[in-house]
């Protein structure tokens, strides 16, 4: 078979050619402009949300959107340099087969459907995003992708766990909207109870003041309540609102400033029986 390879090249190879050129530069160009466009539409529609919570949506939205443009021009590009390579072949026949088997797999294969339409409605109700600190099933950690089939997380300890989006049912999100630094305190039961909430509450505005975390706290971390009452410590609770994810380092710093005052002012921690002194009581 005697191939005619200048018209090979001009009505096949130079097509063939240039649909890859122009798919490489849209996947390059397009997904940048994909992107782009997807936050800017996410800032304008949801300008009222804190400044963190927007990156979050447009992280995880810019993601998926960006994974949906690369398989629309990879499967257009594929499909015109098939039908260049093939021209005298109707793929209708193709087409066909494909959605029989497809109907069939589709049969043995609903937990797949599951978790993509899980996945739609977690994305798309945004009961988390890409940078949440979540809890799944007793399991918390950090969102660091949320793909089609399963949700991945990583714990504080490095581990990454992977949750298929159909059986996630109950989702602790610890980072929406805002958070709470709540923490407990120990008090010996002979400390001054009205010194000891002072101390607090001024700790606590005293901190909101400061320039370096007045950004991050959106109220005052203070006395809340008291819980439990002991021969040993008086169990008090100490809250504050944060905007997302500042809570550890609001909770921390107030934990270290509240010893560092208490020391000052001679006041006893508690203990609980049983526990180390080091824990519990100050000598």
């Amino acid at each position: 078979m005697n191939i005619d390879w200048d018209t090979w090249i001009k009505h096949t190879g130079q097509p063939i050619v240039m649909t890859i050129i122009v798919a490489i530069i849209l996947l390059v160009v397009g997904d940048k402009v994909v992107d782009r466009l997807t936050r800017r539409l996410i800032y304008r529609t949801h300008r009222t949300m804190h400044r963190k919570d927007i990156e979050k949506r447009q992280n995880t939205l810019a993601g998926l959107m960006t994974a949906l443009w690369r398989i629309l021009v990879i499967s257009i590009a594929v499909y015109t340099i098939i039908t260049k390579l093939i021209p005298d072949v109707s793929l209708q026949p193709l087409f066909a087969s494909a959605g029989v088997i497809g109907v069939a797999i589709g049969f043995g294969s609903q937990s797949l459907v599951k978790d993509f339409l899980s996945g739609l409605f977690i994305i798309s109700e945004n009961q988390y995003r890409v940078g949440d600190v979540i809890e799944i099933d007793g399991f918390a950690g950090t969102v660091e992708r949320i793909g089609s089939r399963s949700t991945v997380i990583r714990d504080v300890d490095g581990n990454v766990h992977y949750f298929p989006n159909g059986i996630i049912q109950h989702v602790i999100n610890k980072t929406m909207g805002y958070s709470m630094a709540r923490f407990t305190l120990l008090i010996a039961p002979e400390e001054n109870l009205d010194q000891v909430i002072e101390i607090i509450n001024t700790t606590g505005k005293e901190l909101a003041a400061e320039d370096d975390w007045k950004a991050k706290i959106i109220e005052a971390p203070s006395y809340a309540t008291m819980t439990d009452f002991t021969a040993t410590a008086i169990t008090i609770i100490v809250s504050g609102k944060t905007q997302p994810s500042d809570q550890w380092s609001v909770t921390a710093e107030m934990r270290r400033r509240i010893l560092a005052e208490f020391d000052r002012h001679h006041i006893d921690l508690g203990y609980i029986p049983g526990m180390p002194l080091a824990t519990g009581k100050k000598k």
